[in-house]
């Protein structure tokens, strides 16, 4: 699995209100959801974001409520990958279920400026800044769980598995 995308960069401690607001909650539509990510943070994100896109986070992100809707959102609004200094565990979870990459790399929110265009190979964890030429390691993703991501999360991987059984 390979990706390559421009920046939108956010600081640490993202919670998930920040990500999709209690008021949008009440919708269960993905591209409604997606409408609405970054809406107080950032009102022109969902506008502006291109499909491939690749967030750059610090500590904690989607840190607060276990709400699923947050990763939900992100990925509906283009949102190839998220990359962070560390995640909310249960956030973390969820990204997975729902097929949305998410990296851990340390160095990367110091190495990586908004609008710089990254290209990330899961498998080894390299990210590449095509503007500055550093590379930059993540810890890379385990097989089981690029082949979640390849299947587009853990309900599809799951059916797959069962098919494959059978």
């Amino acid at each position: 699995m390979k990706l390559k995308g421009s920046v939108w960069k956010f600081g640490d401690h993202i919670d998930t209100d920040l990500i999709i607001p209690a008021r949008f909650l009440n919708v269960s539509d993905k591209n409604e959801l997606a409408k609405n990510c970054f809406a107080d943070l950032r009102p022109d994100f969902a506008a502006k974001v291109k499909s491939g896109g690749i967030i750059v986070a610090g500590e904690n992100f989607g840190c607060g409520s276990s709400r699923e809707h947050a990763p939900i959102a992100i990925k509906a609004a283009g949102i190839g990958c998220i990359i962070a200094k560390s995640f909310a565990r249960i956030f973390y979870r969820n990204a997975f279920n729902i097929g949305l990459p998410i990296l851990e790399a340390p160095m990367a929110f110091e190495s990586i400026e908004e609008g710089d265009q990254i290209s990330i190979d899961f498998a080894s964890g390299e990210i590449r800044n095509e503007k500055s030429g550093r590379v930059i390691k993540a810890t890379p993703l385990p097989p089981f769980m690029r082949k979640m991501l390849e299947c587009g999360g853990l309900v599809s991987y799951i059916k797959q598995q069962a098919r494959n059984s059978k």
